[in-house]
């Protein structure tokens, strides 16, 4: 009988001559494989589980017995066949390695001997394995750079993820009731060519800036959410509404507005939208109500300064301070002018997202951080055409901001700065901005609605939590991330971030079949995926 071990994680031309070889020394020959726990040959290693690994063998037809062995050596498992013979990879005929060693005292021991494969075809599958990550497309190739920088280590992140708790953040803007109209397969109606949908089931979310409160509060933060609501409202929606956040943990400031809570609806056959409501009607302040917004957010910032039992001396009270603007009139330029300097004097980190067409981007100054889309900025500012560096730089510069995280939609995010001094291009231009690259972090999106709010929220409370722009921008795509796999505008919680880092940091390369790609390009999916994961599931699928 001959006896072959080792881990055969991926079957190569010198693994068949291998165990050809060894088979041609007896008349059984017996191959015993490391188990997964057992094996030892780095992150995300084996690539194919043992049962797999196993069954691939056992289909050689010079392979008679395949045994799958827990222990991390073979010693204990020949010491109880003792082959007659075992045999070994060319390159351990000058190895003192003691695990190799200490098998083969256990072979002699039995009256068996030792033989080395030839070599002439060496291949190893930890190369091969290297090899093909090496060849996958820039988007994984981005993402494994990023993961092997210091501050995006797996414990690192989740102990930046940890100290959002307790923080005090608070959010100024309109709030939104996003409903879903769940419908039956759609028909033509009988009177005109015209779709007819019949409702199945109704789906309300909180949404615009309730929707970052409430993110804010399942991450462990303590936000105060500063809004407008109706007027003689008992009982009514934005009672509901002050209710609902209030069991979440979002406390409720508001002032009274003489308008419901604006709804947009959406009609869904399946996961699918076919068409979308807005029933909104826009605010107009008054001169008064203006004041009353401003002078609620300041006394709201002053008093979350005020440094609570238990803080360390000198530090502000008042972590983080984020303006929603959503292009419905509660935060028209004149408010905006106002509420930056009152919120930039209380909060140490002050950060703004926009929404609409509507909406007062250039407004915003002297921010931390702002997050527009691409699509947002570039009408924002009438720059369509320039390269996205320059659009940065403008916005940077007009809004006084250190820092902005631009949407790409599926091709990710890219985290700018000013850089201290301009730094001279190959071509001759100067650059003034850095930017960092963050590939989209989901391989299927199922709904993209809110995807902007879970990164701004986390984003924003990691950099309340000390980690620097890139930590928070690849905080914020995992929410992101997290949030484009659900349906409708539900909350992402520290675990499901804690999660969502652990999976990308244990992921390994995957392969998807040609179909699914297929399939996922014809359906309008995302042209690319960000990372692969050995289980099929969590952030990424590979490709």
């Amino acid at each position: 009988m001959v006896h072959c071990h080792g881990c055969f994680d991926i079957v190569h031309p010198g693994h068949l001559r291998h165990l050809r070889h060894a088979r041609s020394h007896g008349d059984l020959l017996l191959v015993s494989i490391t188990g997964d726990a057992a094996m030892k040959k780095g992150t995300g290693r084996p690539l194919i589980p043992e049962e797999l690994r196993a069954e691939n063998l056992a289909a050689l037809d010079c392979v008679d017995w395949v045994y799958i062995e827990q222990a991390a050596t073979a010693r204990e498992l020949l010491e109880a066949v003792g082959p007659d013979v075992y045999v070994k990879g060319k390159e351990y005929e000058l190895n003192n390695d003691p695990r190799f060693l200490a098998e083969r005292a256990a072979v002699e021991r039995h009256g068996g001997r030792v033989v080395f494969s030839s070599g002439d075809v060496v291949f190893s599958s930890t190369a091969l394995i290297a090899a093909l990550e090496q060849s996958v497309d820039p988007y994984h190739a981005r993402l494994r750079q990023l993961l092997s920088l210091p501050e995006l280590d797996g414990v690192e992140l989740s102990r930046t993820v940890s100290r959002f708790r307790g923080k005090r953040v608070m959010v100024v803007g309109e709030v939104i009731l996003d409903t879903y109209v769940l419908c039956d397969r759609p028909d033509v109606a009988g009177e005109a060519p015209v779709m007819t949908l019949r409702p199945l089931e109704r789906r309300m979310y909180d949404g615009a800036a309730a929707i970052i409160a409430r993110h804010l509060a399942a991450m462990g933060a303590c936000p105060v959410l500063v809004t407008a609501l109706p007027r003689n409202d008992d009982g009514g929606q934005g009672a509901a509404l002050r209710q609902r956040l209030l069991a979440e943990g979002v406390e409720v400031r508001s002032i009274e507005v003489d308008a419901a809570i604006p709804e947009k609806q959406r009609f869904l056959v399946g996961a699918q939208k076919v068409m979308k409501l807005d029933l909104l009607e826009r605010l107009e302040l008054d001169a008064a109500q203006q004041d009353a917004l401003v002078g609620l957010a300041a006394d709201t910032a002053r008093e979350l300064a005020v440094s609570p039992e238990g803080t360390r001396p000198g530090e502000s009270g008042c972590h983080g301070a984020i303006i929603a603007d959503f292009g419905l009139g509660l935060l028209p330029q004149g408010v905006i002018s106002r509420l930056c300097p009152e919120l930039r004097k209380h909060a140490h980190i002050l950060a703004a997202d926009v929404s609409g067409r509507r909406s007062n981007l250039r407004m915003m100054r002297d921010l931390d951080l702002v997050s527009p889309s691409e699509s947002e900025v570039r009408q924002a500012y009438g720059l369509h055409d320039q390269s996205l560096p320059m659009v940065a730089w403008r916005l940077l510069a007009e809004t006084r901001s250190r820092a902005a995280l631009i949407s790409l939609g599926a091709d990710g995010v890219i985290a700018f700065d000013r850089l201290a001094a301009p730094v001279n291009q190959e071509a001759g231009f100067a650059s003034h901005v850095r930017g960092e690259h963050v590939p989209a972090l989901s391989g299927h999106a199922v709904d993209a609605l809110g995807c902007g709010d879970s990164m701004l929220a986390a984003a924003t409370l990691a950099l309340c939590a000390g980690g620097n722009l890139l930590a928070a921008a690849f905080i914020g795509s995992v929410a992101a991330a997290l949030q484009v796999q659900r349906l409708g505008n539900t909350v992402v919680s520290a675990t499901d971030l804690r999660q969502g880092l652990a999976r990308l940091h244990s992921a390994h390369l995957a392969f998807e079949p040609a179909e699914v790609i297929e399939s996922r390009a014809a359906a309008g999916g995302p042209r690319r995926v960000a990372a692969g994961v050995g289980a099929g599931v969590g952030a990424g699928v590979g490709a």
